[in-house]
């Protein structure tokens, strides 16, 4: 007879999982077993963090969720930042941890932690099963739930002795289509009549923009309507960034140069916005009218409140919608002139002879082919990476930039590499990023995977040290001594460069690839830039203040 861990297994398979990422303890043990001689790869990570990170990755390249594993107590805690990551982030996830007995309780309160209550904000479901025969229905509902819009976190906890009880097989429960609804066609009458007379229409690609299963549509939604588009910082890439219709990405929430075109626009149709993510415009009294194309009704917040929505499955909606605009758009292209100057502005020294994160972008760049995949950590370069690198494919920059956690960068090139082995794909992190998931480096190594991991070296917490200097405070608490990168690396088994000069990135980058295997390049940054770009230049495009009146009526 099998045991509840042979029917969660066959649960599993039913889903078509591959891999498992995690760090069984003594409660998954038979889990381990039944895993043991199943189609599944058990992939040990070094963190718990690093697992839910993968997973969520994976969740995010493919829309089909990924399972992560761990023990009860510390194991399981040591989720919760990644089940944030994936919640947030919309990556279909899920995470399975074990837990003592609970038909009797020999250890007492040794290790027990109420992992179903801690995981229930961070969640679209948690549960512990408590019978076997539970176990085939659990499994498919925490599937469908993950999955389904918005797409995130669920967590399942299987105790040692319902893992271990044995019952006649149940069978597993199979998976049956859901179609997501189409917009109305009253929504898309109104929203076509208002695309058809704006005198400067903008569209904005946002992060559900960039779901697998709704990126070629999309793609042809914005060359039959022509209408010029800029995109968030995890809508990047949902539709070639070489098209000439790409206006720049909204790094900031203000100011940058692609928000000339943001302010001169009357109509912007957001497709895919998330709020989650950090504003990539701030909506005011005066300001465009905008339309939310989503998958869900928008979240209204004090920076975004549409003015009419379109709401269904993003794809097929944005066909019907194109239909209906398609050689009707009088004013589509009337902000594309703008675009030469604002792509020109950003590509401003992106060749000095410096190793300023413009340089350091360009020479990325160059190194990676269209295709290549490129997973940031979270720091300073971020912005850069977000403003300056221009995408050609879908889900080829992947950045978080909606729980913006640092140490989800080598974890998520390792899934990349995984999953793409025939595609270019390297890691960049800060140096302070970087250590809180090094470990991963044997990871790398012990799936024999080819992956590039760029380490930019400022030795400080860089962004918090910038936004310490912009708000004029000391200079203090953000600066630390690192090891040597490159015997680092090569402890773990892995490949190490350090770069001197600027000569030496591309050429560096290049070699590593070339090479084979994990690679780490560890190079110095110059952030002299960051005031000087993102906070002086920038600040010239502000429109002067009008004097303010006094109270009897002149100016001040």
């Amino acid at each position: 007879m099998p045991k509840g861990s042979d029917l969660l297994v066959a649960a599993l398979e039913n889903e078509g999982v591959k891999r498992i990422f995690g760090i069984p303890g003594e409660e998954n043990l038979d889990f381990v077993e039944s895993l043991r001689g199943s189609s599944i790869e058990l992939i040990l990570t070094r963190h718990e963090q690093a697992a839910a990170f993968m997973a969520a990755t994976h969740g995010r390249l493919t829309g089909k969720p990924g399972v992560c594993l761990t023990t009860l107590g510390p194991g399981a805690l040591n989720l919760t930042t990644g089940a944030a990551y994936a919640q947030l982030g919309a990556m279909p996830m899920v995470m399975i941890t074990g837990q003592k007995a609970v038909l009797s309780s020999r250890q007492a309160q040794f290790q027990i932690v109420d992992i179903v209550s801690v995981m229930r904000p961070l969640t679209k479901l948690t549960r512990q099963i408590v019978a076997p025969r539970l176990i085939p229905t659990a499994v498919r509902e925490a599937f469908r739930v993950a999955q389904e819009e918005r797409p995130g976190a669920v967590h399942i906890e299987l105790p040692e002795d319902i893992a271990a009880a044995t019952i006649d097989d149940p069978g597993v429960v199979p998976a049956h289509p859901v179609e997501i609804p189409l917009a109305s066609e009253a929504a898309l009458d109104r929203a076509a009549r208002i695309i058809m007379s704006a005198e400067r229409p903008l569209v904005m690609l946002g992060a559900a923009s960039s779901r697998p299963r709704s990126r070629d549509d999309l793609a042809r939604f914005v060359l039959r309507t022509r209408i010029p588009f800029f995109t968030t910082q995890m809508g990047k890439g949902s539709v070639a960034g070489g098209s000439e219709l790409y206006m720049g990405t909204a790094a900031l929430s203000e100011r940058d140069y692609v928000h000339e075109a943001i302010e001169q626009a009357d109509v912007i149709v957001t497709i895919g916005h998330d709020t989650v993510e950090k504003p990539p415009f701030i909506m005011g009294p005066g300001g465009p009218q905008v339309i939310h194309v989503g998958y869900l009704p928008a979240h209204v917040e004090q920076v975004y409140f549409p003015q009419t929505e379109l709401i269904g499955d993003l794809g097929p909606s944005l066909r019907l919608l194109a239909d209906r605009l398609e050689g009707n758009i009088a004013n589509a292209q009337a902000l594309l002139p703008l675009r030469d100057g604002i792509l020109s502005r950003i590509a401003e020294r992106a060749t000095e002879a410096r190793l300023i994160p413009q340089r350091l972008v360009h020479d990325v760049r160059q190194v990676m082919p269209p295709d290549g995949i490129l997973a940031l950590d979270n720091g300073m370069y971020k912005i850069w990476f977000a403003r300056n690198y221009r995408t050609r494919v879908a889900n080829s920059l992947l950045l978080d930039n909606a729980l913006a956690t640092m140490g989800a960068g080598l974890p998520s090139a390792i899934m990349a590499a995984l999953l793409y082995p025939q595609r270019r794909v390297m890691a960049v992190c800060g140096d302070g990023g970087f250590m809180m998931n090094s470990q991963e480096l044997e990871t790398a190594v012990r799936l024999k995977l080819n992956l590039v991991v760029l380490v930019i070296e400022d030795h400080a917490f860089g962004m918090i040290r910038w936004k310490q200097a912009t708000d004029q405070f000391q200079d203090f608490g953000m600066t630390f001594a690192n090891p040597d990168f490159v015997a680092y690396a090569q402890a773990y088994g892995a490949k190490g460069t350090r770069v001197r000069a600027v000569d030496e990135l591309r050429p560096a980058l290049e070699a590593a690839f070339a090479g084979g295997g994990v690679h780490l390049v560890v190079v110095p940054i110059d952030y002299s830039e960051n005031t000087r770009v993102l906070v002086d230049e920038l600040r010239q495009r502000l429109p002067t203040p009008a004097p303010a009146a006094n109270t009897d009526g002149t100016t001040a």
